[in-house]
């Protein structure tokens, strides 16, 4: 949809959107390529032990109608049926069949606890969900407590109440019509990560794949070019696996590698690219930086690499060109409203620090709240989208209070408030600073923690770093550090001081952390982002005790 001029402003100002008024995700990614390439590779399905299973669209085709057959039989439109499976074939194949139903697909990420599903499974009213068979004894221990739960299926064959998911499928035909959805009606039902609060679903509709085309093909230098095949170490089960990467490489045809880790390691990860001649990933910060402390001796070459989730700092971008031989493009969303900024290589140089521009098709800006007034440049403020947008969700889930106070009226006009501060630059991009929670403000200034954790990164002894606001009687809140070291290094008070000198003589003298604290386990969110409340949560409780 994205086509490519000689500017970033051209590239926006002649893109138009193609959302047609019928349109369905599951013909759209697998029976449109099934009726036209049948052979042609879909999915590359990587197991434990790395054996590799090629399937056509043909065979997501068949099997994903098998499937849909199979459900039909006590699941109608609009039912809420559940995928928690890790990356795999049948993930994608009940993604597909979920959606060609008319059903509202909803996506579980395997290392949830029982607390976790349970509010997910009972919040959706899931009357089904399709898993394996470690988490199908979890979910029969939590029978019991989800009344709507009709149906269990599990890909590892029958057990308990569990029915075998290739047993039920081995039985229905391979023919079947999919259900007439609109491009609005509900299609995804994604659950907030919940770095604050308890975790939102985020209802979305068949238009969203399309809404995140444009920014799929910005991030991936104008994705798909011939010969790429793509893959990410991020789970299907969130936004950033399933809509940045699974559906729309499906949607061009494109290939895709599943691989589930035991353990994510840098060592793998460069391995698994090698070994099977991948051109694209997408690479979450945290997967980065682990990735940069075990460098291979010899450059692994990408045609494209895509992160998003954290802002990356300069050390990284410069790394990525090193070892990758193409420049790392930033871009941000959220679940309620994904892929609406990026940067792009190809058509601009990146600016480290900085998110990107307004992906083509989305009009993002940064907002006074208070004064209900566009900010001008290098004005702190709060970024916000236009409605409507084809990427932006249809509501919460059984939360219409929480729905309204996401959205903001200017002139007329309603915008949807994503909840972080930003700036726009005078070239044009954006500028992620922190989320409103996230700004500590010191002694009379606004300090935002990104920046901060990106130059404690620089420092050979660090990691990972959380920043965040420490409670201060003189200055408000003072910054404070909270360190995982590399391997090699053992915390001191000379390495806590070396490490807050570092930050002064790079940043400004403000900005350097006046506490510095060594951790073993950085509290982090299953999508690999800081969980800066649990850090505040602990320098509160510190500043609490020093009364």
């Amino acid at each position: 949809m994205l086509k490519k001029h000689t500017t970033i402003a051209e590239t926006r100002d002649r893109f138009r959107w193609l959302i047609p008024e019928n349109y369905n995700i599951g013909v759209d990614i697998c029976d449109r390529h099934a009726d036209q390439t049948p052979d042609c590779c879909a999915i590359i399905d990587i197991d434990a032990e790395g054996i590799a299973t090629k399937y056509s669209f043909a065979d997501l085709r068949d099997r994903s109608n098998q499937l849909a057959n199979a459900l039909s039989q006590t699941a109608t439109s609009g039912d809420r049926i559940a995928v928690l499976l890790p990356q795999c074939f049948e993930t994608a194949v009940s993604h597909v069949a979920i959606t060609k139903m008319g059903c509202i697909s909803l996506p579980l990420f395997t290392l949830f606890g029982p607390e976790a599903l349970l509010h997910r499974l009972r919040d959706s009213g899931a009357s089904a969900i399709i898993t394996n068979s470690a988490n199908a004894q979890v979910i029969a221990e939590l029978r019991a407590e989800l009344p709507a739960l009709r149906q269990v299926i599990s890909i590892d064959g029958a057990q308990g109440q569990a029915a075998s998911f290739h047993a039920l499928c081995d039985t229905q035909s391979t023919d079947f019509t999919a259900h007439p959805t609109k491009a609005d009606d509900p299609a995804i039902l994604i659950y907030t990560s919940g770095t604050t609060g308890a975790p939102k679903g985020a209802l979305h509709a068949h238009r969203v794949l399309l809404g995140h085309l444009p920014g799929v093909e910005m991030s991936h230098d104008f994705f798909p070019q011939p010969g790429d095949k793509i893959w990410t170490p991020a789970d299907w089960a969130w936004i950033g696996g399933l809509l940045d990467v699974l559906m729309p490489a499906l949607h061009h045809g494109v290939p895709v590698v599943a691989c589930r880790f035991r353990k994510f390691t840098a060592k793998a990860a460069f391995d698994l690219i090698r070994d099977h001649g991948i051109q694209n990933v997408f690479l979450p910060p945290t997967a980065l930086k682990l990735m940069r402390l075990d460098t291979p001796a010899e450059p692994v070459p990408l045609r494209s690499v895509a992160s998003g989730g954290e802002t990356l700092g300069k050390e990284l971008i410069a790394w990525g060109q090193q070892v990758f031989g193409t420049t790392i493009n930033e871009f941000y969303g959220q679940t309620e409203c994904n892929m609406i900024v990026s940067s792009c290589a190809a058509l601009e140089p990146a600016e480290p620090g900085v998110m990107g521009f307004a992906v083509p098709g989305h009009r993002v800006d940064v907002v006074d709240e208070n004064n209900g007034t566009f900010c001008k440049t290098d004005q702190e403020g709060s970024i916000a989208v236009r409605a409507p947008d084809p990427v932006m969700f249809l509501r919460y889930w059984n939360n219409p209070e929480a729905t309204a106070k996401k959205f903001f009226e200017i002139a007329g006009e309603k915008w949807l408030l994503t909840g972080d501060k930003g700036c726009k630059t005078p070239t044009g991009r954006l500028q992620f600073i922190g989320r409103d929670d996230d700004i500590i403000s010191s002694g009379g200034y606004r300090i935002g923690p990104a920046e901060i954790e990106d130059c404690l990164l620089t420092h050979p002894a660090v990691q990972l770093a959380g920043v965040v606001g420490k409670p201060d009687p003189i200055r408000g809140s003072v910054v404070a550090a909270y360190i995982q070291l590399a391997a090699g290094f053992e915390g001191s008070a000379d390495l806590a001081e070396a490490i807050a000198t570092h930050v002064k003589t790079k940043l400004a003298a403000y900005e350097f952390p006046r506490v510095v604290r060594f951790i073993d386990d950085m509290p982090m969110t299953t999508t690999g982002k800081i969980i800066r409340a649990d850090l505040r949560a602990r320098a509160t409780k510190e500043a609490e005790n020093e009364q």
